[in-house]
């Protein structure tokens, strides 16, 4: 017969073991989906994720979005933008993401580094962590903190767009 010790390291090593596996799943979904393709296929990930009573924050913002629905609303002010510098203006977006070790079974922290290389092969490399909570498999609160840029923001000029020039003059008719 086990003994409790056993019975409670096994349960608190599965319920540790569920909420890292969630965190590496939505974190692979993020990292391997493309922005350039859509930003719908991350709103998937966002909905699939994440609880209806997400609690959102960062250090840059005073008051804590409460709700999916706004939480939803914040990151599709993010994800339309970089959509577009990608599939129209030929910025190569990347993101990678590196687990920070935590010993909280319902806790997570990572690290995230976007990369935006412009059409001029300018580059703008963006860091944070987020700390995330967890209830089972859904995302409860999620936090972005230690925000950190390199490189100027991309411009106009580091877009691609391919856009018509006048005619510097016209052909002569026959």
């Amino acid at each position: 017969m086990n003994s409790p010790v056993t019975i409670y390291s096994a349960l608190n090593l599965n319920l540790f073991s569920g909420g890292i596996a969630a965190e590496r799943t939505l974190n692979a979904a993020i990292v391997h989906a493309d922005i350039s393709r859509s930003y719908e296929e991350y709103l998937e990930i966002f909905d699939e994720f994440y609880a209806d009573d997400i609690e959102g924050s960062s250090e840059t913002t005073k008051e804590k979005i409460r709700g999916k629905v706004g939480v939803r609303s914040l990151v599709l002010g993010f994800l339309v933008p970089l959509h577009v510098m990608a599939e129209v203006g030929g910025v190569s977006v990347s993101v990678r993401q590196t687990p920070i070790p935590g010993d909280v079974v319902d806790e997570t922290h990572s690290s995230w580094t976007l990369e935006l290389v412009g059409a001029t092969g300018r580059v703008c490399t963006v860091n944070w962590r987020t700390f995330r909570k967890w209830n089972e498999s859904r995302v409860v609160l999620e936090h972005h903190y230690d925000h950190q840029q390199s490189g100027e923001p991309l411009g106009d000029g580091d877009l691609g767009l391919n856009v018509l020039e006048p005619p510097t003059a016209f052909p002569k008719s026959s």
